[in-house]
This record gives C-alpha cells, structure tokens and sequence, in this order.
C-alpha cells in the first residue's frame, strides 16, 4: 500500500482525530524503518482501528524511572524515532543545566534486548542516542558492547560525567525496552528533573537533521569507547568488599548462577575472580543473552522456582548448595539454598537484605577500632521493605534510614549521606535490589553477588547455612517476617474507589481504626500526605498524588502497605510482623502474619466486589 494511501486510511479510521505531529511521527518511522511502516500498514489493512489509537493517540510519558514500554510502532512505544525525540529533550535539558557539558559529556549504555518485528533493538537504540549529542557537539562515552545496568552509574561517578542513559526494560517481558536516565551525582533523576525533561521533549520532537546519522556518528571524535576502563575500574573497586580472600581461595562451596538469557553472565564470572572465588558454575541454556527469553515465562528471578528450575537441576547434577540469578541486565540478585530435606528455599528479598546486611556491617565492625565510627555509619531501606536494618540498627549503634520505593530515592539519599563525610555501607528494597558500595548509587546485582559468595564460603567454614544464619538474624534482633503480593486490576476507577474508601472509612477523612480482629495503631498515607504519628499529622516523607500508597501500623507489631505500581497494572501489598528479640514462637508469628495478611485481603481489597485477579501461580 503506497505511503499516501496509508495516511488517507488512517484519517478516514481516525475521523481526523490524529495531530500534525503524530503524522510526522508516522511518516519518519516510514522513512527511516521499513519494519515499522510494515508493522503499520498491516494495521491498516486490518482496519485495527483500537490498535492504531493506543500506538499512536497518546505519547510516552516521561517520569523518574525515565520510558520503559513495548517496542513497536507510534509515540506509545519504544522506536528509534522515539528515542531520538527522548534524548533531543534531554539534550537541551543538560544544555540549559550544565555549562561544562561540552566538556564533561555523558555515557550511555544497553542490554541485549531485541524485537526483530519492529526492528527494534537496545544497541541501536543507544546508537541513536549517542548521535542525537554527537549532533550538539557533547562528548559520549558509548560502550560496544552490552553491559549491567550498575555499570553506567558507576561511570557517571568514576569519569565525573554530567549525565548517564541505560537502554534496558530490565526484568519486563521480551517485547519490552526502557530508557534510564542518571543525573550527574550518579542516581537516577528526581523531581523536578523528570519534569523538565519532559518539557524539553515535547518541544523537540522533530528530528534534528543530524540524529539519525549513527554512521557519522560512530566515527565521531567526541564517541570514546570506555568498556575497557571501566571493566577495569569497577572490578578494582569492589575488592574493597572482599574480606577474606584466603576463606575464598579455599572454599569448597559450589554455587550455580544463572544469568537468565540476559548479560550478567561474563560479569559475575569477573566479580567472583575479583574476591579469588571459584567460578560459579554457569546454567549453560541461560547464560548467553537471547531477547526471546526461550526458558522462561517471565525472564524475573524475583518470581522464583518458575525461573530457577534449570538452575535447579544443574545444582543437583553438581551438588551445588547454593544458585544466584541475576535479572537480565544484572542490577537484582535471587539467591535460593538447598535445604537438608533436599527441597530449595528461595529467600525473599527481605531475607536476603537481612543476611546481606548483617554480612556487611559484621565486616565492617571486625575491622574497625574506632568505637565512634559506628556514628557515621548509615543503611539505607525503601518503605516498604523489611524493618530488620533497623532492628539491627538499634542494637548497634549505626543510622537507620527509610526512604519512599525505589532505588532513585536510596541513591540521592545515600549521595547526600556521603557528601556529609559519613560512611553508607548497605542499602536494599524487598524487590531483590541491593546496594553494597557505595561506588554505585543503584542496586548491583554484580557486587551483590560476589559479596554473597564471600558470605556463604565464610559461613561455610562454620558449618552454618544461610537458613541458620538467617534464623540466628533473627534471634539476635527479632523476628520479621514478611508476606507479599499483588492484585491485577485494568480499571484505575476500581483502583481510586478502593484507596479512597480507605480514607473515608467511617465517615468523611477518616481512617480504618481495625481490620478484622486487628487494631490499627496509625496509617501513614504517602498520597494526601497525612501521617497520625506526627504532631502535625504531616508525612515526613515525599508525597505524590499521582500514586496511591498508604501504610497501616498494627497494634501487634505488624506493618502493611498497599500501594500501586508505576509500571504495571497491579495493587501491591506488603506486610511484615516485626517481633521482639526473645520471642521466637515462629509458629505463632506466621499464623498471626497470614491472618492479618487475610483480613487485609477480604476488608480492605475486597477482591470479588473489586474484580481483582490474584497474583498468577
């Protein structure tokens, strides 16, 4: 079908309901990819009319966590046409921002992600990208190859860069693509940076006339490839996290890790050669990037045995104890233990932070003689993961802080912390995301990993599992134990009935005071910012209406907050029962948590009026 043809179909399907600028849209996306035009006039053919309307009547928004979307055709999705307009905005962004752009530049990294039926693809992606500020004379360090996500923070903070772009969709399903943005204190942007960019785009969506012309730009001058440096630089860094070399040179632990089709791969290998550790042994179907995600349904290790199951078998081929998975572009760490039964335990993020951060403290402490250094020492966690940092906290002297969910929040936090002469050691959230240097202002799956290998061979030479240890956690500093999940729901009237019959519980502004046979002792609500544990009733914490989140607190000692995701259509709930060191009825603890997670379910979601869909099996 001729090109004209097609935009006469289109207007006659639209009824004229399309803007000048989506026709641009269209017509570059003609020019510049045929894949795509191809993609487009089969819908057109077809008259999928809904299709074309979510492709290209609303545009990408813009936040804190940058785009992440499906690739394909229209403003809706990722595309080069897209990322050019994208990094155009965020060009003149910088441009009005630093004056010393010109000469401190900005680096840019990508996965391996691909969707050949759009001629989609995270390399040429960042191609684009690197060409739209070659075109503004602006120096880009572009790595050639594919790297984790924790690599461009790193960069950001080792080369002193004004800004950093990761092309990736992380953990999302295989037709999906992403675009991250750093700020110069290397953690990704705040408000009002997402704000502005946005702004900046909206007013640079025609290309500029240099953007596409990657081939020119990859001959660029201003273009450096910096993957050798900071391959380099990143492993030498985090051998400052390695402790006992000599434990790790002789561990007879074997440990089986798993990249899950993504690109951690070669760099856990690096990270365990970096501590003397022996190389985990790889899970040989997973372990080379694939786009396709061919061995798994959701290429997300927080989802658990689902995406362990290889790892499974190769661990009991080779009579592994432990398995570390890494999420596709390596910024998450899962880590699941055999146990004498012989069934796996997969600990949760909580659990893993707890073991994590008792490991790096405890490290810490026998190596420190000041007694008052402790008093510059900080962990960080998000809100809605476990309080066991502060547990651990109270008992030894060191700061505590939470923050709202997210790395972005722990990582400007943290950048503030250490810009104050203080000491971060560890930061975490429940997603299985971990900070453990501060060399990077972002959950590491790398580091993460190579730390937890020295942990698990140094628990070894006491005879002690990681099970033990955690029960041994928990002994010292009490029992918090956590529950999880989600609730899928399409309609966001349903969603803004059910948070606002919460705050209108009784009666006009007014909160549940018990659900079932449960007293609520406080709610923070971190949408309208009312917060009844502070004099003013005013949260401490950010507020943003453009999310729903509130936090109930429990008169036996139990936690939960419900709030939705910014990237999927769920209600996630997060629920933990923190009890006093000495009480270690764990029979107890977990009938109580499962009935105070069941009376949160039944009064307060109301899945059958609400028509919610459980989280799948």
């Amino acid at each position: 079908m001729p090109k004209e043809n097609v935009k006469v179909r289109i207007v006659s399907l639209f009824e004229k309901s399309l803007n000048h600028m989506t026709f641009v849209c269209l017509f570059y996306c003609f020019l510049q990819n045929p894949k795509t035009a191809s993609l487009v006039q089969d819908l057109v053919k077809k008259g999928a009319v809904d299709e074309l309307k979510k492709c290209f009547s609303s545009r990408m928004e813009f936040g804190t966590a940058g785009l992440r979307a499906a690739m394909g055709p229209g403003i809706s999705c990722m595309n080069e046409l897209t990322i050019i307009q994208t990094t155009q905005g965020f060009c003149r962004y910088l441009e009005q921002s630093f004056e010393n752009l010109k000469e401190r530049g900005v680096v840019i990294g990508y996965d391996a992600r691909a969707h050949p039926p759009s001629g989609g693809d995270s390399k040429r992606f960042a191609s684009l990208a690197a060409a739209v500020f070659i075109s503004r004379e602006i120096p880009v360090y572009l790595f050639s190859d594919i790297t984790p996500t924790p690599f461009v923070p790193f960069t950001v903070s080792h080369m002193s860069l004004c800004a950093g772009i990761m092309v990736t969709a992380s953990h999302n399903p295989k037709q999906d693509n992403g675009y991250k943005v750093y700020w110069e204190n290397g953690a990704q942007i705040v408000s009002p940076h997402d704000k502005g960019i946005a702004k900046a785009i909206d007013e640079n969506l025609a290309p500029w006339p240099e953007s596409w012309n990657t081939e020119e730009a990859l001959r660029s001058s201003l273009l450096k490839d910096p993957f050798q440096e900071i391959h380099t630089e990143y492993f030498k860094t985090i051998q400052k996290h390695c402790h006992h070399r000599e434990i790790n040179k002789s561990s007879g632990v074997k440990i089986v890790h798993t990249s899950v089709h993504g690109v951690g791969h070669s760099f856990v290998q690096a990270a365990f050669k970096a501590f003397d550790l022996h190389p985990p042994y790889a899970v040989e179907e997973q372990k080379d990037p694939d786009p396709e995600f061919p061995t798994v349904k959701y290429p997300n290790p927080e989802e658990g045995e689902g995406v362990l199951t290889l790892s499974f078998a190769l661990a009991d081929k080779e009579e592994a104890s432990v398995v570390l998975a890494n999420d596709p572009d390596a910024d998450r760490l899962a880590v699941a233990e055999k146990q004498e039964s012989g069934q796996w335990q997969v600990f949760t993020g909580n659990e893993l932070g707890a073991l994590l951060g008792w490991w790096i403290f405890s490290c810490w402490k026998k190596q420190t003689t000041d007694a008052e250094a402790v008093k510059k020492v900080h962990m960080l966690s998000s809100t809605v993961s476990s309080k066991i940092l502060r547990a651990i906290a109270v008992k030894e002297g060191f700061h505590f802080e939470e923050t709202l969910t997210g790395f972005k929040w722990m990582g400007n936090r943290a950048k503030e912390i250490l810009d104050r002469g203080n000491t971060v050691l560890f930061a975490f959230e429940e997603a299985i995301g971990y900070m453990c240097s501060s060399s990077v202002l972002d959950k590491d799956g790398v580091s993460a990993a190579a730390i937890a290998g020295e942990m698990i061979s140094y628990l070894a030479t006491k005879n002690t599992s990681l099970s033990q240890q955690l029960t041994t956690i928990y002994i010292e500093y009490g029992y918090h134990l956590s529950k999880n999940s989600y609730f899928i729901c399409h309609d966001q009237n349903v969603i803004r009935s059910l948070f606002e019959r919460l705050r209108n519980f009784s009666g006009q502004e007014s909160y549940p005071t018990e659900c079932g046979r449960f007293s609520i002792a406080a709610v923070r609500d971190l949408t309208t910012g009312y917060d009844s544990n502070q004099p003013n009733h005013k949260a401490i914490l950010p507020t943003s209406r453009s999310s729903q989140m509130i936090t109930f607190t429990f008169s036996n000692g139990g936690v939960a907050t419900m709030r939705t995701s910014g990237t999927e259509p769920k209600i996630k709930y997060y629920t933990e029962l923190c009890a006093a060191p000495g009480n270690s009825d764990v029979t107890h603890l977990k009938k109580e948590l499962d009935d105070l997670v069941n009376a949160i379910v039944e009064n307060f979601f109301e899945p059958v009026k609400n028509k919610l869909q459980p989280k799948p099996e």
